[in-house]
C-alpha cells in the first residue's frame, strides 16, 4: 500500500486481524525482512510493516532523515491506518525510529520492542563512523553495501548464512544512495533515548545478540537497570530475525500476546 507523504511516497503492507503490531526495519533493511516473522504473527494479529524514509520503495524528503523525520513518517501511517494501542518492534534503526515515536506520541503505544538496537546516542567515535561512512558510500556504495551487511553478521555465522547474506544484500543495493547518506546524518544527530526505558509506563522488551558486531553486549545490557524492560539475548550477531530465526519469532509472539 502506499501512502502520498510530503511530496513522497511511504509504502506499507497490512495483513491479518486483530490488536495492531507495527514493524520498523533498520538501515539498509525494508519492510522484507519481516517475512520469515509476520506468518507466526497474522494468525492473531493485525501486522503493519513499513518502509522508512528513503528505504525499500519509500521515497526520500530531504538530506538528512533525523528518527524524528522517521517517527512522523510512521505516525502518518498509522494515523491512515486509525491504529491505537498498538505495538511497535523495531530492528537495528527501527528502534531508533522506535523510541523517537515513543517520545512524541506515547499515548499510541502499548508495548516496544527493540530488536538489536539502543536507547543511547552516538559516542564520538561512532560519529565519525558515521562520517567515515558517508564518504564511503560517495565513493562506491555497492562496496560499502557489501562490506556493511557482512559486518551484521557474528563472524563465525557468515560462511554459514552465506546464502542469506547475499538476499540481504540484493535487498540493501535497491537503497539509493540519498537514502543510505541521509539515515547516516539523521542516526549520527539523534539523542540519548534512555528514559524512555526508565519513565513509560507501557511494556517494553529488548532482544540482544551476545555476538552483536555492531553493538557491544554490556552496554546494552546496563541500559536495562532499574526500568522493567524484559530482556532477552540470542548467542549470535545483530541479525536476530535470521541467525536466530525460530527462536526470535516465538520471542515477539510471546511478547505481543
Amino acid at each position: 500500500m502506499i501512502l502520498e507523504y510530503k511530496g513522497s511516497q511511504i509504502f506499507f503492507t497490512d495483513e491479518g486481524q486483530g490488536d495492531a503490531v507495527v514493524l520498523l526495519h533498520g538501515f539498509l533493511e525494508n519492510s522484507s525482512m519481516w517475512k520469515s516473522v509476520i506468518p507466526h504473527l497474522i494468525p492473531t494479529h493485525r501486522i503493519v510493516s513499513i518502509d522508512l524514509l528513503g528505504h525499500g520503495q519509500t521515497g526520500c524528503i530531504g538530506y538528512i532523515h533525523t528518527m524524528e523525520d522517521m517517527a512522523e513518517a510512521v505516525k502518518a501511517v498509522t494515523d491512515k491506518l486509525h491504529l491505537k494501542n498498538f505495538m511497535l518492534i523495531g530492528h537495528s534503526m527501527g528502534g531508533y525510529v522506535a523510541l523517537a515515536f515513543a517520545e512524541n506520541y506515547n499515548v499510541d503505544l502499548k508495548g516496544l520492542c527493540l530488536m538489536n538496537s539502543t536507547a543511547l546516542e552516538d559516542n564520538d567515535d561512532r560519529k565519525v563512523n558515521r562520517d567515515r561512512a558517508i564518504e564511503a558510500v560517495k565513493k562506491n556504495y555497492k562496496t560499502f553495501v557489501n562490506i556493511s551487511i557482512t559486518n551484521l553478521f557474528a563472524p563465525d555465522n557468515r560462511e554459514r548464512f552465506a546464502k542469506e547474506i547475499e538476499l540481504v544484500k540484493q535487498e540493501a543495493l535497491k537503497t539509493p544512495v540519498q537514502g543510505i547518506i541521509a539515515a547516516l546524518e539523521g542516526m549520527k544527530i539523534r539523542p540519548n533515548r534512555e528514559f524512555v526505558l526508565l519513565h513509560t509506563p507501557f511494556k517494553k522488551l529488548m532482544i540482544l545478540g551476545r555476538k552483536d558486531p555492531v553493538l557491544e553486549y554490556n552496554t546494552l545490557i546496563n541500559q536495562s537497570y532499574d526500568t522493567n524492560v524484559e530482556i532477552v539475548v540470542f548467542p549470535d550477531g545483530h541479525m536476530s530475525h535470521i541467525e536466530n530465526k525460530t527462536e526470535l519469532a516465538y520471542k515477539i509472539k510471546h511478547f505481543i500476546e
